[in-house]
């Protein structure tokens, strides 16, 4: 198994540099959703609970689309056990605060008999909370909620800037660090989309779903009947990551290129500012009422529906591309996680690991500029391992050749070894050689991955998806309640809510324009301008 001639020098320079321990600098943070649901597995009706804080500003736990739809984050850290023991205990607060609710174990939603029980998520009186609640209406005109109710996990990555230095100087680069920056995380980017299938393969968890889904709506899909009301396919990975979950089919055509950061900014900024048709039947504001922000394409950045996005930390009101434009890439999101069903936290350790090996491969490696045919090819490769990925000999095209997704995985793991070396070195242990021997028995054998233990669960007990999740959700309760804190305290907690909630009412105060003076204001900041004059400074 031979590695590209690139990768090996890239390698090699980085196990001898002196600044190979830069990458125990790596800093990573986890956000994961998940449901509050009822003990019958429904959906709960009631308000995001008091004793959370403010969704609009705690630190630690918010909203995301609906107000059932809790989002736990972390903050940013460099190590994996402290990550992991934090999230464990915002698991943890939260649990002791929601009385006889429970929290999903799984992406894919059960029991939902209609749209209409999932409640837009609430967060104030305030412009800045108005507009979070009416992104949110938009959404639900725009594409119904049901696939706004399912959960993910995002993993968000950056390596420090010792790194970058070394980095650069082994590359023989001279631009600005910051511009050298953005630049190699984009080549990050376009690798990782060149290779997410891999992380879908192994991690994907959602190969079945409950019926009610559906709702009536056809699918091209030849879902099998299980347990009462369930469906599955057979093959599949993650039906979160299908055009029947978090996919959007009018976004297909936009094509948002990764070769810059300019280019992606300036594609982005299109969207956001080009009328859509379809959309514009739904009105922006009807007898006086907002339906949605605007008739365009994309609301606003976050409607974009990608597997990863480049990122930096907004100002308070600041557009994430402005933030982009102004102060380059600080970090990258990973966006194709299913939660993992098979922990109380939806991620592991273990594959945070995997991440840190597959991420630094995907910089290392050459990463040539991605036209738009090859973007389109690399989303095909993805749906098939989506829907199909567990099949075997599936085939996926490398470039303008097919190939058994089976030999290029092992390339790719053969890649990671070394990496995995040098992880191990600089930590001490053997961890990341350990994760690489673990995820790849996914690969011998396909029920080994998350999506063939679920589906082999399921077929096995005869059971429907929604009992099964309810009754890990139920176990993952008892597990938290019992538990003791690790990182926080529970004081912590209480005065994160009651800083949280003061800190909700004194924005709600500050409010000195109108909600319609408020949102002309917000979209009045041009980020592609804002790249053009970045540009002409340096």
């Amino acid at each position: 198994m031979h590695l590209s001639q690139f990768l090996s020098e890239q390698m090699a320079k980085l196990q001898a540099a002196p600044w190979k321990s830069t990458i125990k600098g790596i800093r990573r943070g986890i956000e994961r959703e998940t449901l509050r649901i009822k003990p019958d597995g429904r959906l709960s009706q009631s308000d995001h609970p008091y004793a959370l804080g403010s969704a609009l500003t705690h630190p630690l736990i918010t909203t995301d689309f609906s107000e059932s739809l809790l989002e736990f984050i972390t903050p940013a850290q460099s190590d994996i056990e402290t990550t992991i023991a934090q999230l464990t205990d915002i698991h943890r607060f939260s649990m002791r605060q929601l009385g006889d609710e429970r929290l999903g174990s799984g992406s894919m939603p059960c029991f939902i008999e209609h749209q209409d029980e999932i409640r837009l998520a609430y967060y104030g009186t305030s412009n800045v909370g108005r507009m979070k609640t009416l992104y949110r209406k938009g959404l639900k005109n725009r594409y119904g909620s049901m696939m706004q109710a399912i959960s993910g996990v995002h993993f968000n990555f950056s390596l420090p800037e010792e790194f970058w230095l070394g980095y650069q100087q082994s590359l023989g680069n001279t631009e600005p660090l910051q511009d050298f920056i953005s630049a190699q995380y984009l080549g990050l980017i376009r690798n990782y989309k060149r290779y997410v299938w891999l992380i879908v393969y192994l991690f994907g968890a959602s190969p079945a779903m409950c019926k009610s889904f559906l709702q009536g709506r056809q699918s091209k899909y030849p879902f099998q009947n299980l347990g009462k009301g369930s469906l599955y396919l057979p093959y599949a990975t993650s039906l979160r990551m299908s055009d029947l979950g978090y996919t959007n089919s009018a976004q297909s055509a936009l094509n948002v290129s990764y070769n810059n950061l300019p280019d992606y900014i300036k594609g982005l900024q299109q969207a956001i500012s080009t009328p859509s048709a379809e959309y514009q039947s739904i009105g922006v504001k009807v007898d006086g009422e907002y339906q949605q922000l605007n008739a365009n394409i994309l609301q606003i950045e976050n409607e974009f529906y990608s597997t990863i996005r480049p990122k930096r930390t907004t100002q308070s009101g600041e557009r994430p591309t402005c933030a982009l434009a102004k102060r380059g890439v600080e970090y990258i999101e990973v966006r194709a996680l299913d939660v993992n069903p098979f922990t109380a936290v939806g991620i592991t350790a273990e594959q945070m690991r995997f991440l840190d090996l597959f991420l630094l491969y995907c910089l290392l490696e050459q990463s040539p500029l991605m036209s738009a045919d090859e973007q389109n090819l690399v989303d095909n490769n993805l749906r098939k391992v989506v829907t199909d990925g567990r099949r075997i000999n599936l085939e996926l095209l490398d470039g303008a050749h097919p190939r058994l997704m089976q030999d290029w995985a092992e390339e790719i793991f053969a890649a990671l070894m070394p990496l995995a070396h040098c992880f191990d070195e600089v930590h001490g242990g053997d961890s990341y050689q350990a994760v690489l021997k673990q995820f790849y028995l996914g690969l011998l054998d396909p029920a080994q991955t998350f999506s063939g233990k679920v589906l082999n669960q399921l077929i096995a007990a005869q059971q429907d998806n929604s009992s099964v999740s309810l009754n890990l959700s139920e176990s993952y309760r008892q597990q938290l309640l019992k538990g003791d804190y690790q990182f926080y305290s529970e004081a912590e907690f209480l005065q994160m809510t009651k800083t949280s909630l003061s800190e909700q009412r004194a924005i709600e105060q500050k409010d000195t324009i109108s909600f319609d003076d408020y949102l002309k204001q917000y979209f009045i900041e041009d980020p592609a301008q804002l790249c053009e004059a970045e540009k002409a400074k340096s």
